[in-house]
C-alpha cells in the first residue's frame, strides 16, 4: 500500500522545511512505499525552491490560488493508494505513520481517517480552548454520524483518504475557497465508506490563524461552516483572510 503525501503551500518558506523534516524523520527506516508532493500554490516567495532542495520531493505548480485547487492538483499528480493531506505548517507526531497504516489495514471499509491538530506555537489559553472546542466538535460529530447519518468530521491539514474512494467521490470541490472544504470531503466520503476521526492521530500545527483572528471568532466560523455544509452542502463563509505573508 503506497502513501502519497500532498502538501499545499502558499508562501510557506518559513514552515515547509520543518514539515518535510518531520515526514522524512517518520519515514526513516520504515518499509513503506511513499511519495511526497509539494503543491506550490501561486507562492511569491521561495517556497518551491526550499522544498525542491530535497531530491525526493515532487514539486507541482498550481497557479490558481486556493486550498482546494492545490489539493486537487496534488491528487492528480499522485500515484498512491492512500492520499495524506497535510498542510505546510504541520509536523507529523511520532507514530503517525504506524497509526495510519494500522487503521487502514485493519478496516478495508475505512475510506478516510483524520485526527486533531495540536497548536504548538499558540498561547496556553488558546491550546486549552482548542481542546474544549474539539470536545464539543467530537460530540457533534458523533450525533451527525450515528444519529442523523448525514456526514462525519475531518480536520483539514490532517486527513488521509483511500485514493479510489476520493476519486469516486469526485475529488475536491474547487468552488470552495477555504472554510468547509474538509467537512465537504467528510460528507461525500461518508456516502462511500467509513470516515473515522480519532484523537489517536494528532498532528502538530501552527495556531497562527487562531491567534491572528481570535479563538472565539475562528471557532464560530468553523462551527457555522461545518453545520452549513452538512445541511446545505455549501459553506456559509465564502472567503477567508490570508494569514501568510504576501
Amino acid at each position: 500500500m503506497k502513501l502519497s503525501f500532498v502538501i499545499p503551500a502558499y508562501n510557506e518558506a518559513a514552515n515547509i522545511g520543518r514539515c518535510l523534516d518531520s515526514i522524512f524523520r517518520e519515514l526513516r527506516g520504515k518499509p513503506y512505499a511513499y511519495e511526497v508532493i509539494v503543491v506550490d500554490n501561486a507562492s511569491t516567495d521561495n517556497t518551491a525552491e526550499i522544498a525542491g532542495k530535497r531530491a525526493e520531493v515532487i514539486i507541482v505548480r498550481e497557479h490558481r490560488k486556493g486550498i482546494t485547487f492545490a489539493r486537487q492538483a496534488g491528487l492528480a499528480r499522485s500515484s498512491g493508494d492512500l492520499i495524506a493531506n497535510v498542510d505546510a505548517d504541520t509536523m507529523l507526531t511520532p507514530g503517525w505513520l504506524e497509526t495510519v497504516f494500522r487503521e487502514f489495514n485493519k478496516d478495508p471499509g475505512l475510506v478516510c481517517l483524520s485526527g486533531p491538530q495540536v497548536y504548538y506555537d499558540a498561547p496556553r489559553s488558546v491550546q486549552i480552548c482548542s481542546r474544549l472546542f474539539y470536545g464539543v466538535s467530537f460530540i457533534t460529530y458523533l450525533v451527525i454520524r450515528y444519529v442523523f447519518r448525514s456526514g462525519s468530521m475531518v480536520q483539514g491539514g490532517n486527513f488521509i483518504c483511500r485514493r479510489a474512494a476520493l476519486e469516486q467521490a469526485g475529488g475536491f470541490d474547487t468552488t470552495i475557497q477555504f472554510y468547509g472544504e474538509d467537512t465537504d470531503v467528510a460528507k461525500r466520503m461518508h456516502r462511500i465508506g467509513g470516515v473515522k476521526f480519532t484523537f489517536g492521530l494528532p498532528i502538530c500545527a501552527s495556531g497562527r490563524r487562531l491567534t491572528g483572528e481570535g479563538m472565539l471568532i475562528t471557532g464560530i466560523r468553523y462551527a457555522v461552516n461545518y453545520l452549513w455544509v452538512i445541511a446545505f452542502r455549501k459553506p456559509f463563509t465564502r472567503v477567508s483572510r490570508d494569514i501568510r505573508p504576501s
